[in-house]
């Protein structure tokens, strides 16, 4: 499950089963905590385990914990980490850093991703102490792919945001020329018939034939006895 919060302060969340199918969820207009109850919730709170891969947003991460407890596994999404990070950074210091840092979380098992990023910790701490810590903040959970062993078979699907982003960017094609809207009802009829439109062109996740592997990886971590793959 992936979830974010664009612009306008909107939570989308994007669902995507064992068969490696995208299905848009839901639209939410409220804060995940205030809908507990609702029906979404209740069946995603019914699976044995979630990958919920979030911008970083305490708000969201808050949320997590509170409606999933042990059952939401926490990814954060590298290129927020990454942007984060460099906006400590002078200008011609950002390049360099990035290159490391994107170098560092390629690295395709644990041990190796977690050296290389406290390699250039130690390097942002004689540059600038904010960026060092920005990238401490969360760290662990930008590397929750390696921990499970999945990074090399699902990374480049999961370790960011973007997929839902991307959903974002094509429902701007369809709506961002509509400069009128008579009311909420419209909005949301308008929107709904855009996602139904967008969600057949929705591909395949790279690397999907490794998802059964990673509901079974979630099982274990959500019954607390998951180990630190190296």
């Amino acid at each position: 499950m992936k979830t974010f919060t664009d612009n306008a302060g909107r939570v989308w969340t994007i669902a995507i089963n064992v068969d490696a199918v995208k299905r848009v969820r839901s639209l939410l207009e409220v804060d995940l905590l205030e809908i507990v109850e609702g029906t979404l919730i209740e069946k995603l709170i019914r699976d044995h385990g979630l990958l919920v891969v979030i911008d970083g947003s305490k708000g969201l991460r808050k949320a997590v914990d509170k409606v999933f407890g042990k059952k939401g596994v926490v990814q954060r999404c590298h290129w927020h980490k990454r942007e984060n990070v460099l906006g400590y950074l002078p200008t011609g210091l950002k390049p360099v850093f990035k290159r490391k840092l994107s170098a560092a979380y390629e690295k395709p098992t644990y041990a190796a991703a977690k050296a290389g990023l406290k390699r250039i910790r130690a390097e942002l701490a004689e540059v600038n102490a904010s960026a060092a810590a920005s990238l401490d903040e969360g760290l662990e959970e930008t590397l929750t792919l390696h921990r499970l062993g999945l990074f090399r078979e699902l990374g480049r699907s999961v370790k960011t945001t973007n997929c839902i982003e991307n959903l974002n960017s094509l429902i701007g094609q369809r709506t961002d020329k509509v400069d009128r809207w008579r009311n909420a009802d419209q909005k949301h009829r308008w929107l709904a018939t855009t996602l139904l439109d967008i969600e057949p062109r929705l591909r395949k996740v790279s690397g999907h034939q490794a998802l059964p592997r990673l509901r079974a990886a979630l099982e274990v971590h959500a019954k607390g006895t998951l180990e630190k793959v190296a």
